[in-house]
């Protein structure tokens, strides 16, 4: 019998036979049984028989969710907590019960509207309604439950203001709302409440500053203990130091991921103060020194991303166990003493001096990360006194010598993640790495380790005996001078996931033993000297294959022939397919025949479009051309006909980084939508790179993928069809004929290479002759893609003149957007400083596929189908993904827009670019990049008004709101749509269809074949109309992804 039946008999016996309860109260049970469903879980309900009560005339105590009080046998209690029930309730039925105190619904999937005559019920104490699906607003009403004392709302769709009237619940001692779309200013919030002591507004979109008055917090204070406005929008300074001072009580205070700004006041009379969380917000000065002492008994102290700096110079609590302090631009050496915490976290700041302070501390943490800073020194041995320690990151510093045993003779170790990468130990690898017997992740890379790959020893037998080997997950051991062969007894690492010896010299044949890695994800043996044939059952889903750059031969097994050719190429030369075809030639024979006809489509689109762009500007246009060409002809030397014997024989200028020249003329058409940025033809340069500004963004095709690109390439022989990305990149355009600079100069650059990414090996000679073609111009310079003597494939962005930082300064920021992993974002793996002050390059990995803007707006010929709903919110979905990482580091992209998102093939994946450039820029540099997003249509309304802009992490949501209404409506954000109304922008003509109620009017018609219109399309139009409000009451990004992301789950 289901729960539905169940109930409505037990309700049913209740009425029959128990004479103290009212006929009201057992009529309202009754109708409010009728909007619960039983969803058949594993906890329903059981109700006893009523003939088997001892006594029917009393209420049936015993009986699951309902409670009567033993005097009056009035209903006191319906608590349905966690039972796996559903339903749209009707609180409307509850009215009559009038003795009602406690109402739990909490953890089910009810929906439905509080309304307000839930108000009559003036007895109720405590309402729970959380976790459920209910919507609407809280009704005002709500107030006039004046003997409440608990409310729990939270984890619902509640959306609206915070409703007034709360200062009449003077009994009220809890109030949880997190996790809704609430919205108001905390001042006035903080006006409505008294005697509270737990408050959890968490994860809304609350807004204003804590810079209150005293009057205005003076209701709360003195009771308040739990204090959570994490995850708002909340802006403005810190509580001042008197405000502050008034909250003795207080215990927990979580403002996390907000926009507070300004300096911390001394915390000296918060005595009970035992969690402080403050990260992912924008304050800055010293960090209090209180805090770091035994005055206050702090057990969490997580004061993350944001801008502290100074130093730190003893840690003397005794009563922390987290301490989370990176992401900020604390210096000097390490703290001299650390007397207690559990997990301590100083990664990402600009720490220096000797790492081996640490012996001195007298903590035994659990976790340690020193990670991103600039540390030295050698590491020492981590003796008893961090025995327990489970987690230890010290990449991405400069800490020498060999490495360490990491524990004592004792040999009693926890470790499960060890990364000591891109640092500068030496030596070979001690064995005792891999005899840790919960070690689950190594990354070793990025060093000058020497020597074999310690698996196999006198101790083999006793390694493998270990419960070590079957643990570990990841094992990243690249770019270090390794040598020997890769031992067999790998494939005793069978939860193995993750296997990186790239870039090392290992040789002989690889173990068939790699065929037992079934869970593999992650292969990366290439730039090694390996040699023989491939293992035949290798894992065929694996994400990242590669294996170029060695010496394997024989026949590519059948599981692995799915794999692109830059998983097996270049090297390799006697590796083939069946019949001893190799994969380059296939992949040429199979591309040749698509060549002529791609170009004849790509120069009729390139004709069309130029013609309509003649007729609207042709005057200008004549006029622009004669002006430029006398002015070139002038420059460069070239006759006329020169240039057409060039052209006839299909010729291209051939120079070098340093020494520009073209045999064609510049653009002289400006972009106004991105149909015009896509067609119009523009295959020019001149002068130095990036020596002039321009509005629209230039880029033309590019050929040949990376050569550690994950999948195949889609274009012809010598002509791609999309260009480059990189964390450089520019808008994409079409040209039948790509510009090839090849550099024959190699003393021309003369300055220095810094490497972000150690794994990357070139000097500054090896790029001054590497072939270099243009892929486009913007705001910040000229865009090249490099080929080095080896194959590989850079960009390189060549910054304008004027636009660049002091080296001290770009040197510290570089590093920063260097350190940056994620694998939706295309890393920036070096920069090159020359003694000139027009030598300043960039350089990234050449990242093949098309941009967002391609995939949109491509006319004729179109390559791609429409892309469906589901695959728009996916890329949302993606982007949203990579700027929470980035903002969780307190790093706006500066420059989001849809030429710097790069979809690869064969699922559209997103790679993020051209992120952080600003923090290399001056302030002049940085205005200039405003003004273009402005032009284009990206750059949130607050930074046209502001005399100094500065680019934030909500202005990032701005454009990523933007970048949303062009998903779904497949409208440019420069384009003009005309209406009733008149012309208007993307945004403005969105907002106007939303205040009419016609937001499915903005749907793209094309959206998907066949796909009719959804909710689900609404609601990610409601969410792109949410991130272009003012910054006050705009969401942070993670706000915007939990949206996102509810919606692709629903």
């Amino acid at each position: 019998m289901s729960h539905f039946l169940t109930l409505a008999f037990c309700f049913a016996s209740l009425l029959l036979g128990v004479n103290a309860v009212t006929e009201l109260e057992l009529r309202s049970l009754l109708e409010f049984r009728k909007g619960i469903r039983d969803e058949s879980s594993n906890k329903r309900i059981s109700w006893s028989d009523p003939s088997s009560l001892t006594d029917p005339t009393t209420c049936p105590d015993g009986w699951p969710g309902i409670s009567c009080d033993p005097e009056s046998g009035s209903i006191v209690a319906i608590n349905l907590d966690r039972l796996g029930l559903s339903g749209e309730l009707k609180f409307t039925t509850l009215t009559g019960l009038t003795s009602l105190r406690n109402l739990t619904l909490s953890g089910n999937n009810f929906s439905g509207r509080v309304v307000p005559s839930l108000g009559k019920i003036s007895s109720l104490q405590h309402l729970d309604l959380s976790d459920n699906g209910f919507y609407g607003p809280i009704p005002g009403r709500i107030s006039d439950l004046w003997g409440l004392n608990y409310l729990n709302l939270s984890a619902n769709k509640f959306e609206g203001g915070f409703p007034g009237g709360f200062r009449n619940l003077q009994q009220l001692r809890s109030l949880d709302l997190h996790g809704n779309n609430m919205w108001g200013d905390v001042g006035e919030i903080f006006t409505e409440l008294k005697n509270v002591e737990f408050v959890d507004l968490s994860c809304n979109r609350f807004h204003g500053g804590l810079s209150l008055s005293m009057d205005n917090i003076s209701s709360i204070s003195n009771t308040l203990r739990h204090l959570n406005l994490s995850h708002n929008g909340l802006n403005g300074g810190f509580f001042n130091k008197d405000s502050l001072g008034l909250f003795k009580n207080l215990e927990i205070l979580d403002l996390e991921n907000n926009q507070i700004n300004g300096e911390l006041p001394r915390f000296e009379t918060q005595p009970n103060l035992k969690i402080l969380k403050l990260s992912r917000n924008q304050l800055f000065g010293s960090v209090p020194e209180e805090l770091l002492q035994s005055s206050i008994p702090l057990r969490e102290l997580d004061l993350s991303q944001n801008g502290f700096t100074g130093s730190i110079s003893d840690i003397n609590s005794t009563t922390l166990t987290l301490l989370n302090l990176s992401s900020n631009g604390l210096s000097g050496d390490l703290p001299s003493s650390l007397r207690s915490c559990l997990v301590i976290d100083l990664s990402a700041n600009t720490f220096s001096g000797d790492v081996s302070v640490v012996r001195n501390w007298e903590a035994t943490p659990d976790f340690l990360d020193l990670s991103s800073n600039n540390l030295s020194g050698t590491l020492p041995n981590f003796t008893s006194a961090f025995s327990r320690l489970s987690v230890l990151s010290i990449r991405d510093n400069s800490v020498s010598g060999s490495l360490p045993s990491l524990w004592d003779d004792s040999g009693a170790s926890q470790f499960s993640v060890i990364d000591l990468s891109s640092n500068k130990f030496s030596g070979s690898i001690p064995e005792s790495f891999f005899t840790f017997g919960s070690l689950r992740s190594l990354n070793l890379s990025m060093n000058n380790l020497e020597g074999p790959i310690p698996f196999r020893s006198s101790r083999a037998s006793e390694l493998l005996a270990l419960s070590s080997y079957p643990q570990m997950e990841s094992l990243d051991l690249s770019t270090n001078s390794l040598t020997g062969v890769l031992p067999g007894d790998i494939g005793t690492m069978e939860r193995l996931r993750v296997l990186n010896v790239a870039n090392n010299n290992l040789s002989g044949e690889l173990p068939s033993d790699l065929n037992k890695l079934s869970g593999l994800e992650f292969l990366d043996l290439s730039n090694n000297t390996f040699k023989g044939r491939l293992p035949n059952k290798l894992p065929s889903q694996m994400l990242r294959f590669n294996v170029s750059y060695n010496d394997l031969s024989g026949i590519i097994p059948e599981g692995l022939r799915s794999y692109p050719h830059s998983s097996f190429y270049p090297g390799n030369s006697k590796l083939s397919l069946p019949g001893g075809i190799p994969v380059d030639s296939t992949r040429q024979l199979a591309l040749r025949g698509k060549e002529h006809h791609s170009k004849l489509s790509i120069r009729i689109a390139i004709i069309v479009a130029s013609v309509g762009a003649a007729i609207m500007i042709l005057f200008v246009l004549f006029a622009y051309h004669r002006t430029q060409l006398k002015d070139y002809h002038g420059r460069s030397g070239f006759a006329d006909q020169a240039t057409t014997r060039d052209a006839k024989f299909g010729r291209s200028s051939r120079p070098s980084f340093l020494n520009f020249s073209s045999n064609e003329h510049p653009s002289s058409s400006l972009s106004f939508s991105n149909d015009h940025l896509l067609t119009a033809n523009s295959r020019s340069l001149s002068g130095i790179p990036g020596s002039e500004p321009e509005i629209s963004e230039q880029v033309v095709p590019a050929s040949n993928p990376n050569l550690l690109d994950d999948y195949p390439a889609t274009s012809g022989s010598g002509r791609k069809s999309s260009s480059g990305g990189s964390p450089l990149s520019s808008s994409p355009r079409f040209s039948d004929q790509p510009v090839m600079l090849d550099v024959y100069s190699p003393d021309r650059l003369a300055g220095e290479l810094f490497f972000l990414d150690v794994s990357l090996k070139l000097t500054a000679e090896e790029l001054s002759r590497a072939p270099a073609e243009v892929l486009g111009r913007s705001s910040h310079g000229t865009l090249y893609k490099a080929t080095l003597d080896n194959g590989h494939m850079l960009t390189v962005k060549w910054l304008r003149v004027g636009l660049v930082r002091h080296k001290k300064d770009f040197a510290k920021e570089a590093k920063k957007i260097g350190s940056l992993k994620h694998p939706n974002i295309v890393p920036l793996r070096a920069y090159y400083w020359g003694p000139r002050e027009q030598e300043r390059l960039l350089l990234s990995d050449y990242m093949r596929g098309e941009s967002l803007a391609m995939h949109l707006y491509e006319t004729t010929p179109r390559r791609y189908s429409p892309m469906s709903f589901t695959q728009r919110l996916k890329v949302a979905v993606e982007v949203a993904q990579c700027l929470l990482y980035l903002h969780d580091r307190a790093m706006p992209h500066g420059n989001l827009k849809p030429t710097n998102i790069i979809l690869t093939s064969p699922d559209n994946s997103v790679r993020i670019t051209d992120y952080g450039i600003h923090r290399l820029m001056t302030p002049s540099g940085v205005a200039e990049q405003i003004l273009n997003m402005s032009a284009l249509g990206y750059s949130a309304p607050e930074l046209a008004s502001a005399s100094k802009p500065v680019l934030t992490l909500k202005s990032d949501v701005y454009a990523f709101g933007v970048i949303l209404m062009e998903l779904l409506t497949r409208r440019s954000a420069g384009d003009i749509i005309s209406g009733q109304s008149g012309a208007v922008d993307l945004t403005d003509w969105v907002r106007l269809c939303d205040q009419e109620g016609r937001r499915m009017d903005c749907i793209d018609r094309d959206i998907a074949g066949g796909e009719e219109f959804s909710k689900a399309m609404e609601d990610a139009l409601a969410v792109a109309i949410r991130c272009i409000v003012s910054v006050n009451e705009r969401p942070n990004i993670r706000q915007v992804l939990d949206h996102l992301s509810s919606i692709s789950s629903a």
